[in-house]
């Protein structure tokens, strides 16, 4: 049985694929679930706990990028009326 020099290469490269897959999966993932947190946090605030937080494009984005700090920063600018109103 003999190994060839491609077999070899195309053996490392799916390794060094499946090791990127998981390392973006894996981010990915996290990324999500931060997002849908976030989101959660703004709607919880919003309609559980009766602040008058306005839902826009921008706020849903900066929830969606910032997680749940992203939510409290919204909460705390909308509880001193600085941003959304």
């Amino acid at each position: 049985m003999v190994v060839e020099f491609t077999e070899i290469l195309v053996l490392i490269l799916a390794a060094i694929a499946a090791f990127v897959l998981y390392k973006v999966l894996k981010t990915a993932t996290s990324l999500a679930v931060n997002a849908v947190l976030g989101v959660l946090t703004l709607i919880v605030a919003k309609f559980l706990l009766g602040l008058e937080i306005a839902i826009t494009w921008i706020a849903v984005l900066i929830c969606a990028i910032g997680g749940i700090f992203g939510a409290l920063v919204i909460i705390v600018l909308n509880y001193l009326k600085i941003a959304f109103v």
